[in-house]
């Protein structure tokens, strides 16, 4: 695979090229890591609606998934960066490579609790319980209760309420002490169902891009596989292009720009795989 001491021979463009092209990569995952920070403090934003003292460690994860599954997403950035652009194949050790295969499956734990998590958020808002004998919003002012919208939460206090929702129609999600009305429901079940639709289409790219670095590995730079997942992660991007479409039209440009971000990053590993992909054919005609 590739790395800087196992590139071909290189002419000044080549090599301004591939400056070119490390720079904007290297700026891209900086820009990840400034997101990440703010997921972590929107979801600390949330959790103060959302937790109590007495929630058990899983709500806390569940609270948390966001930003724990940015963190799985570096930490599998990294691995995939390792793999296919900076250790050759003689630099993989046993010990290094039962090390990245112990982190992966860290990792993909962190993700599949990310799935669970934004399932639970779902069925949670599906099963969201009428609140009874409730005049307006303004009923339930300085009771400790939030209202969402958007995943917008205010806490109701008697200032507010009246500019909430004007129905009196409203339902508590789960045991948290947060509600919304119909159309606020309706809109948390579209975008929690767009979260669990986005975790599995990452999920289907990196397990992708898995399966292309092991056929790799093997020293195989063609055929209808690698072709065929090629197309694949060329459709999945655009269903996550989509999904961020979504996200900037209901006003969450930071999760539009992140979700860009991250296809930026990974489009590197891409282009990593295909780099790696010429090496093995000049070796090939080489030999």
């Amino acid at each position: 695979m590739l790395s800087i001491e196992n590139t071909a021979e290189s002419t000044p463009q080549t090599d301004r090229t591939e400056a070119i092209r490390q720079t904007i990569k290297w700026v891209v995952y900086s820009l990840l890591l400034v997101n990440w920070g703010y997921y972590v403090f929107d979801d600390w934003r949330v959790a103060q609606h959302t937790l109590t003292a007495g929630d058990g460690v899983l709500k806390y994860l569940n609270a948390y998934a966001t930003s724990l599954d940015e963190l799985a997403w570096f930490a599998m950035l990294f691995l995939f960066e390792a793999e296919t652009y900076w250790l050759s194949d003689d630099k993989m050790s046993r010990l290094l490579r039962f090390g990245f295969v112990g982190l992966r499956f860290a990792c993909y734990a962190f993700l599949a609790h990310t799935v669970y998590a934004y399932v639970f958020n779902y069925l949670e808002v599906v099963d969201a319980s009428l609140l009874a004998n409730l005049a307006s919003v303004c009923d339930l002012s300085d009771q400790s209760f939030s209202f969402v919208r958007n995943l917008a939460y205010t806490a109701i206090d008697a200032a507010n309420c009246g500019s909430l929702s004007t129905t009196s129609s409203l339902y508590q999600i789960g045991d948290d002490s947060v509600v919304s009305d119909a159309a606020g429901i309706a809109e948390l079940k579209l975008l929690y169902a767009v979260d669990i639709e986005d975790a599995l289409i990452w999920l289907a790219v990196v397990l992708t891009i898995e399966l292309v670095v092991l056929i790799q590995e093997r020293g195989v730079s063609e055929g209808p596989l690698i072709v065929a997942c090629n197309y694949l992660t060329i459709g999945l991007y655009g269903v996550l292009i989509i999904n961020a479409m979504i996200w900037i039209w209901k006003g969450h440009y930071v999760y539009g720009w992140d979700q860009l971000l991250w296809i930026g990053g990974f489009t590197a590993i891409e282009m990593n795989l295909s780099e790696w992909r010429d090496e093995l054919n000049e070796e090939a005609a080489a030999t």
